[in-house]
């Protein structure tokens, strides 16, 4: 199933102890364009504070209450690195937290994710000396390309052809935390319809000028199935989605 961001947005976290606090963005890989960790507002216990939560620690979610189960103590979080959220977050900070709970990186060996009900068991051997050597590497590097999902929200989406509108909001799977779809509103364009792109349509981010950029025209945005935010995105629409499957234009020959 297919979640909106805004809807999760401000769930509870529920610890084994109670409450962490309520979701406040998401931060995902800008190269796969999946979500590695949720920046939960703690302020309520931990004064002026947020902390990061890896997907792989959620459990259950009731919709209804409108909360997520974590497998974390209070006291666990609380001695997490207190990371300034609103900066980059580098590699290093990543390790330093994943190093505190003991648990692989999603990006060593032995990292597990299977969505909203990850099991948590096979990740919490401590880490490899092959891993530590991995991370070593990863830590030169310094950046984890991770990426704001509220900072992305009305970015300006450019078609091949032109200006389409603007990004809205992301649809996030529940079966591994990808970012399923782009939910693009189409402004003045087309009169504020929405249509839904998958991120493989999309050919460059400018981070600076706050664009994104897709291989298909105009047109073709056109012959998708409209989206509102009633719209629930099963198997059934999913399937009206591919009939209408965009093809990327194919690419300008280089002079």
């Amino acid at each position: 199933m297919l979640w909106n961001s805004r809807k999760i947005h401000g769930y509870t976290i529920e610890a084994d102890d109670g409450a962490l606090g309520k979701i406040d963005d998401f931060l995902f890989e800008d190269a796969n364009w999946t979500i590695r960790w949720l920046v939960v507002d703690a302020h309520h216990w931990l004064t002026n504070r947020k902390v990061l939560l890896p997907t792989v620690a959620l459990g259950h979610l009731d919709p209804d209450q409108r909360e997520f189960t974590v497998r974390l103590t209070k006291k666990q979080v609380a001695d997490s690195p207190n990371i300034a959220t609103d900066l980059p977050v580098s590699r290093q900070m990543e390790s330093n937290i994943f190093d505190t709970y003991g648990w692989s990186p999603y990006w060593g060996n032995g990292y597990l994710t299977s969505g909203f009900c990850s099991m948590l068991a096979p990740a919490l051997a401590p880490p490899t000396l092959a891993e530590h050597a991995f991370r070593d590497t990863e830590n030169r590097d310094g950046d984890s390309h991770l990426r704001s999902v509220g900072q992305i929200v009305n970015y300006d989406i450019h078609a091949r052809d032109g200006e389409i509108g603007h990004l809205s909001d992301v649809l996030i799977s529940d079966a591994d935390w990808s970012i399923g779809y782009l939910v693009v509103d189409t402004g003045t364009w087309w009169g504020g319809k929405k249509v839904l792109i998958p991120p493989r349509w999309v050919q460059r981010v400018d981070w600076i000028a706050a664009e994104i950029s897709l291989n298909v025209d105009r047109a073709a945005l056109q012959e998708r199935p409209l989206y509102t935010s009633e719209t629930v995105v099963d198997a059934g629409y999913e399937r009206q989605i591919h009939q209408h499957s965009l093809k990327p234009a194919p690419e300008t020959p280089s002079a």
